[in-house]
This record gives C-alpha cells, structure tokens and sequence, in this order.
C-alpha cells in the first residue's frame, strides 16, 4: 500500500463520515424511521442496500475461492436474480399490504404468535453464530491479505483489523439506523462495482484474454465424469453437485434467503409504497447479475495464472489458499490509487453487509421479543433498545470469531451448509403460507418446528461424524443425516415439511377470513388487486423479461 492508496481510502472515509453525520442530523423519533427509514426509501436505495446488503466476505474471500477451487459449480448460488424478481412480483404486495416490520411478524398475522417467536428465534441466532462471525472473520482475512501486515503491537493484524471493522459499522449503525444503511449502501455499492470490474479486466489482461482461462479450466478435471471446472451442469452423480440437486437445493436455498429472510426482505419494507419496492427489487436483480463476473470468474482467473505461470511484477503468480485468489489478485495487479479503490470497494461490501445485518437483528429483538413484552413501551424506548440491541449483537459476533477461525477453508461450505438446513422449513410456511388459506395457523407452525429439529439434527450428525475419533458404522440415520448429498436432503427436508404442514392443517381449523384478509392469493380484494396492478407498468415487464433472458443465456453458455 502507497501514500496514494493511503490518501484515497482517506477521502472514502470522509465521505462516509459525511453521510452518517448528515443522517444523524435527520429526524428519527420513531422504531419506524430507525428501523426502515421511515418507510420512504426510493427504489434506487432499496436496490443498491439489497446489493450491497447482499455482497460480504464470504463473497469476496468463498466465492472467489470457490471459483478457483471448483470453478463454476457455486455460479447457481449467484446468478439467481430471477429470484428477487419474486420477491418483487409476488410477495412484495402481500409484504406491503400486512404493514409488517419483520418477517416474523408477517408469520404471527397469516398463522399464530408462536410461529411469530419460533422464527425470530431462528433468525437471531442464525446472524450471530454464521452471518456476523463469518463476515467478521473472512474480513480479518481480507485486509491481513491485501495490507500484507502480519503484527501491530505484538498483535495478529487479523483480531485488529475483524474487531477494528465491526466497532466502525456498528458505530454508524447504532447512530443512523437504517438510513445509514441505506444511504451508505448508495454511495458504496459503485465503488464496489467499478472496483471488481477493474480487478475482472486487469486480470484478464494479465492472463491473456478469456480464452486462456477457459482453456486452463477445461484442462482440469472435477470428477470421474470428464466433467471439468467450466462447466455449471455436471452429472447427477458427481459427489459435490449433482445437476438435479444443485437446481432443486439452490433454488429452495435462495427462495428463503432473498423473498423471506428479515436480512433482504427490511430493505423493500422500507421502499414509500409498493411501485418502489418492486422497482427496487428490479434494479437489486439486475445488480445480482454480476457476482459471477466480479467475484467467481477473478477466481477462475488466479487460478488460470497460476496454472499458466504468469509473472506479476517479475514473480510467478501464487495463491497461498484458493479463499486467497481474490485479495492476492488485488495485492499483486492493481497499481497505486487504484489498489486503494478496490481496497475500499472491499471496505464497503464488509460494512454495508454487517451493518445490515446489525440494523436487522436489533429490529428483529426490539419489535419481536420487546415489544411483545412491553406493548406500552415508548417510541424513545425502542429506539434505546434498538441502538443497545445492536451492541450486545456486536459483541456476540466478536466472541463466535474464535470458533469460526476454526472453519478456515471450509468458510463457504460451512455458511451453504448451514443455510441448507435453515431453510426449507422456513420457505415452506411461507410459501404455502401465501397459497392457501386452507393452510391453518398450526399447520405453519409445525412446519417450523419440524425443518428447526430435522436441521439442527442434520448439523449435530455432521459433527459428530466427521470427527475422525468417532467410530462410524452403517446405520438408517448416519445415510440419511450424513451420507446423502446435502443438497438432496435440503430439496427432500422441503418436500417433508410441506407434507406435515398440509397434513395438520387437514385436522386443525383455519385462521379466520378477517385474519388473513389480504394476506394469502385466495383473500386479496378486488380492491387491493387493483392497487397491486395500478403499482406497475410494461417497464417494469420489459426489465423483467431482460433480467430472465439474461440468466437463461448465461446458462445456455456455460451448461
């Protein structure tokens, strides 16, 4: 790093110092502008915090690796801006006309306030023992990485820069709530952008062109099969992932995450009406276009340099660890000012990531749990306990990184693997949930319950059996809680907990009509449709066709 790199990331932070300062100078007198900014965010913020909520560590140290390591198998994880075009056309109106904060509060509206509680209670600890630890960590990571600093003080430059990064965001955070969010997000999602693309063009200009990288991916095998590292189908015996599996779990995976999860679904919560969040959600699809081209394919590019041997600056090109591709091509191409960009590029996906992460937890506790307890409590209170909700999740995250250093390369699995067991439960209740309104409060409560006890069934067997001083035998439940393929028990753990859900709510009753009024396909009124329909026009069509042709494409070339 020279005076030069030094000198821009300076000016970034200004800049950000700048934004909190004038958001904190904003009237936010209550949960709702704290929260979600006041329920007037434009489709522009909303679309760039999605992006940029979206885009943290494991993507720019897990997914670069994983394009170096196994080359385009985890682009299905990424190229799932069809995805968020759900969100935006389906549940979006449904989200809006329930006048929800949180996604657990939608679950207590359409079924029962236990269900509100078992979902708030998965959330909460899903961020603090994967989100949080994982974006803390892989940071630490990155800037040990790209600064090339080992000790400050007799101290692991890791735990300063992991520790240093969270009081920064969550400082912000704390003060401007999700404003800060939102507003950041803005300004730090084009730096990430043209800071990738840099690093995407200068590398390939280093290795030669696309066609060099293709040629050294495709001369590397991934399985028995001829398959090699270029191609996104590969066949439905391959160990890590089998096409039918791949489609089914990453699709089961990303339906929770971008259409139910509080993370993603608070930023169109916050949109002024229906046509912003929709919009917003639009334009956040078209962002998510491009992890595959700033993060995926640099991967697949160190990996080409290092194969091919090209010299960087009169060395050979080396990666000490596949999770190194990404911040070792920052370290070694980018000349001065530019690496000090792309540095902050990197600084804002981290903090735009946490501080989200931040602002949903403390939401999730305040208006679910507190709020719940103490209906009568002030607007100022809540505030108050947002803001120290926030800090007691900052530190649980920092005392969870120590367990986390202990996953190492396995950073990416680790989160894929966990997120596969969170999820089909949850996207259950959901789904159906919007479906039917012959789906019954007890129904989708169960269904929780049953993908909550089947997940954390699942991730107990993992450990157990994958300690090498356990002596394994075959048995019904090591095949069926270990030995199958995880995405098949995540497509087969969401067929299961669609059956136990419309078998109880065979024998429970149904939530009364004036409940769930609105709020499932089969109670919206004439009036409420027409609302939705006046929200869009054929813009909003043509973007959407763009978007699906886009990702139809892509898969045509990279089958």
């Amino acid at each position: 790093m020279l005076t030069l790199d030094w000198i821009v990331i300076g000016v970034f932070a200004l800049v950000l110092i700048a934004v909190v300062v004038w958001v904190f100078k904003q009237k936010q007198n209550t949960s709702g502008d704290y929260f979600l900014a006041g329920k007037d965010a434009t489709w522009l913020a909303i679309g760039a915090s999605i992006f940029a909520s979206n885009i943290g560590s494991e993507h720019l140290i897990g997914l670069a690796g994983a394009g170096a390591s196994s080359g385009m198998a985890m682009a299905h994880w990424e190229i799932q801006g069809w995805m968020i075009l759900i969100l935006g056309w389906v549940f979006v109106p449904f989200y809006s006309r329930s006048m929800v904060y949180t996604m657990p509060e939608f679950l207590e509206k359409r079924y029962n306030k236990e269900s509100r509680t078992i979902l708030s209670i998965i959330s909460l600890v899903s961020y603090v023992l994967t989100k949080v630890a994982v974006t803390v960590y892989a940071g630490g990571l990155v800037f040990k990485e790209v600064f090339g600093i080992q000790e400050i003080w007799g101290i692991d430059f890791f735990w300063i820069a992991a520790i240093g990064l969270v009081l920064i965001t969550a400082l912000y955070t704390i003060i401007g709530g999700m404003k800060s969010v939102l507003y950041t997000s803005v300004l730090q999602t084009p730096i990430l952008l043209l800071g990738s693309m840099i690093i995407l063009v200068l590398g390939l200009k280093a290795v030669g062109g696309w066609e060099q990288v293709l040629e050294a991916c495709r001369a590397t095998p991934v399985n028995e099969y001829g398959e090699t590292m270029t191609n996104l189908i590969r066949n439905n015996r391959d160990a890590n992932y089998p096409w039918l599996g791949v489609l089914i779990g990453s699709s089961i995976i990303g339906f929770w995450y971008w259409c139910t999860d509080q993370y993603i679904v608070q930023r169109v919560l916050s949109g002024k009406d229906e046509k912003q969040a929709r919009r917003g959600a639009i334009f956040g699809a078209y962002l998510k276009l491009t992890p595959v081209f700033l993060f995926l394919i640099p991967g697949m590019i160190a990996y080409a340099m290092m194969k091919n041997g090209i010299l960087v600056n009169g060395e050979v090109f080396q990666l000490s660890s596949a999770d190194a591709a990404f911040p070792t091509l920052v370290a070694k191409l980018l000349p001065a000012g530019v690496k000090g960009l792309v540095v902050c590029g990197i600084l804002a996906a981290l903090m735009s990531s946490l501080a989200s992460l931040f602002n949903s937890s403390a939401m999730l506790f305040t208006i679910d749990f507190y709020k719940k307890f103490k209906p009568a409590a002030p607007e100022k209170t809540l505030l108050y306990v947002g803001r120290m909700a926030t800090v007691v999740i900052v530190v649980l995250g920092i005392l969870w990184i120590p367990v986390m250093k202990s996953v190492g390369s396995v950073l990416y699995n680790y989160l894929q693997d966990v997120q596969s067991v969170l999820a089909p439960g949850i996207a259950a209740a959901f789904l159906l949930g919007i479906s039917s309104k012959r789906i019954t409060p007890k129904g989708g409560m169960w269904g929780l319950i049953t993908g909550f006890i089947i997940g954390i069934t699942r991730l107990g067997a993992k450990v157990i059996y994958s300690s090498e001083s356990v002596v394994t035998s075959s048995s019904w439940f090591k095949y069926l809680f270990y030995d199958v393929n995880w995405l098949f028990f995540c497509g087969g753990m969401f067929l299961f907990c669609i059956v136990v859900i419309i078998l109880v709510s065979l024998f429970t009753p149904s939530a009364p009509e004036e409940q769930i009024k609105g709020l499932t396909f089969g109670s919206v009124s004439p009036d409420q449709k027409a609302a939705t329909r006046a929200s869009w026009d054929k813009w909003d069509v043509i973007h959407t066709v763009v978007i699906l042709s886009f990702t139809v494409l892509f898969y045509i070339y990279f089958w």
